[in-house]
């Protein structure tokens, strides 16, 4: 690491790295990311940058990300925070991931593999990050999730750090940010109560659950869900994000048992049989899941969309 004395005041910390496997750095950023208009991340495609603003145990930190030709990706970093998510950068980018084991049962799944030799699983290394999108995307569309977490990040959340004239890039709100919001607030934000609940419960023993990423795994994922509110959905999403968990598959998932299904074996399936399906991946039946994801494949469409519903109006 070293600071770039370049620019007006103090310039930011930087840091280079070489991963030995092949990287799509955008792809490996964008499980983290929540939707396009996710105001903590922004991906630059003009100039090549990819942007996320997070909190630390140091405070809020931003990292500018750049992959050079030759494959380094060149960080810089802003804020308290500045030196943690630096230090993060190989986990975050899937440097801690491994496959070994790893046997494709299915073509697709091969098929991908083959296809996709830097897909890996990346680890952000910090739990309230996710944990609080996570749960407002309980049982609700994307749609109201990404509004919700926009709303709440520009409301209560702080402008991140970074160099002048660096496009707005909001740090989420703290736990004690979270605590303080008035009920009124939650409303307003399209956040009905059992979520409310469910985040106020985690922003309480926020401090406790970053034990979660040390942790890892099962034990993990059972220290999450012993916070009222957050079930197997909820601590599989956090777990696939923050520690780069191998097996941690979205059981309760509205989505993912029938595309798993239609790409596997060739027609819908409930949780139970996503399980059953996946049973030969065990212990790495996540990255069985993110092949299928990535592979491109798109399960038949035979109904209409769930329409948003706008806690707001009742």
């Amino acid at each position: 690491m070293s600071q770039d004395p370049s620019g007006s005041g103090p310039g930011p910390l930087t840091r280079r790295w070489l991963p030995d496997y092949p990287l799509d750095l955008a792809g490996m950023l964008a499980p983290l990311r929540r939707g396009r208009g996710d105001p903590t991340m922004r991906m630059d495609a003009e100039r090549g940058v990819c942007w996320r603003a997070s909190t630390t145990d140091a405070g809020p930190g931003t990292l500018a990300l750049r992959r050079g030709a030759d494959g380094t990706v060149a960080a810089s970093a802003w804020g308290p925070g500045a030196e943690l998510v630096l230090d993060g950068l190989p986990a975050l980018l899937g440097a801690a991931d491994d496959d070994t084991g790893f046997v494709a049962h299915h073509p697709l799944v091969e098929e991908t593999r083959r296809r996709m030799p830097g897909l890996r699983l990346g680890a952000s290394g910090r739990v309230w990050d996710v944990l609080f999108p996570a749960v407002l995307e309980q049982k609700v569309t994307g749609v109201e999730a990404r509004r919700s977490w926009r709303e709440l990040c520009w409301r209560y959340g702080t402008r991140a750090p970074g160099p002048e004239g660096m496009a707005k890039l909001w740090v989420p709100p703290t736990p004690a940010a979270v605590r303080a919001i008035p009920d009124w607030e939650w409303h307003r934000a399209g956040v009905d109560s059992a979520r409310r609940r469910a985040l106020l419960a985690a922003a309480t023993v926020a401090h406790r659950l970053e034990r979660a990423a040390e942790l890892g795994g099962t034990a993990g994922r059972e220290l999450l869900r012993r916070v009222p509110g957050i079930g197997v959905w909820t601590a599989a999403e956090v777990a696939q994000r923050v520690w780069g968990d191998p097996d941690a598959v979205s059981v309760g998932d509205f989505h993912i048992p029938s595309v798993v299904g239609w790409a596997l074996v060739g027609r819908p399936l409930d949780d139970a049989g996503m399980l059953a399906v996946l049973a030969p991946y065990v212990p790495q039946r996540q990255r069985a899941v993110r092949y299928v994801e990535a592979s491109g494949f798109r399960r038949p469409r035979f109904g209409p969309r769930f329409s948003a519903k706008d806690y707001r109006a009742i």
